[in-house]
């Protein structure tokens, strides 16, 4: 496998026993007593040449899953890429160059477009969010409103963009957020009591949040010290005021009714984090596509020979 391209990002990497449980899965679901078809039409010695290419300009995430996926069913397979991951690209490119058993690659094709047009339309939709609020310290965040099984994916196509990741599970960090507080409310229990008794429990390691709705809830929560405060749908002019009253004492995160249309004013405000939902809930697959042609010397069925899969 090589690349010819450099990644204007570093995304890490997806780990991987997360990865073969999620391929596994896939495969499962997609062929669970195998590929009735290419084993009724397709000779078993046909070899093929599959080409991934961009039919809409975007940011791609995903090669190595590409790579993963084809393995998993044939590791004879060999998978070229031709465009690194994090790396931006046009209309028509190719971005990778799959060799190998014609049945296999067959088998394989569908749960490896399915994942990196999924990843690769949440890194280009990232990539639009940063360049947005490009000249600001704001850095763009996702949420944890993933697709059940694949966070650990699509947090990796959040960084390919050039994003961010937030907690990645309930596990991870304390973030209090309003339906926690309202319960803290009807027990009689002040957030700033609250906050304090906390600290007290928790391990210095252990980052703490509270979101909050109001301009009157931030002074109490952050005197009774939060690592970070979570603006929910405040205005830009509130958000101002709020990163005003905070004075550098946490950082702030700006959440809730965050666009395209409105990061960039959002950015301005002074706050240091934005999380975006949208990144994941709401990214379109890609259109890339895997066009495949049958090795020569061997007789391909009708409508087979440089068909789009």
């Amino acid at each position: 496998m090589t690349s010819t391209a450099t990644s204007p990002v570093d995304p890490g990497t997806i780990p991987p026993h997360v990865l073969r449980r999620v391929i596994e899965t896939a495969l499962e679901e997609d062929a669970p007593w195998g590929d009735v078809t290419s084993e009724t039409l397709i000779p078993a010695a046909a070899t093929a040449t599959a080409t991934l290419g961009a039919r809409e300009a975007g940011v791609l995430s995903g090669g190595p899953v590409v790579v993963a996926v084809m393995h998993a069913v044939d590791p004879t397979i060999a998978v070229s890429l031709q465009c690194a991951d994090g790396a931006a690209f046009s209309a028509g490119d190719v971005l990778a160059t799959v060799t190998g058993p014609a049945r296999s690659v067959l088998r394989a094709e569908r749960v490896a477009l399915n994942l990196v047009q999924r990843l690769s339309g949440i890194a280009t939709v990232t990539a639009r969010y940063v360049d947005a609020v490009s000249g600001t310290d704001a850095r763009i965040v996702d949420t944890r409103k993933t697709t059940p099984g694949l966070r650990a994916l699509e947090r990796y196509a959040v960084r390919c963009g050039g994003g961010h990741n937030h907690r990645t599970s309930l596990s991870d960090a304390v973030l209090a957020k309003d339906n926690h507080l309202a319960v803290l409310l009807a027990s009689g229990i002040g957030i700033g009591d609250a906050i304090r008794a906390a600290r007290e429990r928790l391990g210095h390691t252990v980052h703490l949040e509270v979101e909050v709705d109001r301009i009157d809830q931030v002074e109490p929560v952050v005197a009774a010290g939060v690592d970070t405060i979570m603006l929910d749908n405040f205005t830009p002019a509130d958000l101002v005021t709020g990163v005003g009253i905070v004075a550098g004492r946490a950082l702030v995160e700006a959440s809730g009714g965050v666009s395209l249309e409105t990061v960039a004013a959002i950015a301005a405000t002074g706050v240091d984090v934005i999380s975006v939902g949208a990144l994941t809930h709401s990214a379109r697959a890609l259109d890339l596509g895997l066009d495949m042609s049958v090795a020569v010397g061997v007789a391909a069925p009708s409508g087979v020979a440089a068909a789009a899969l």
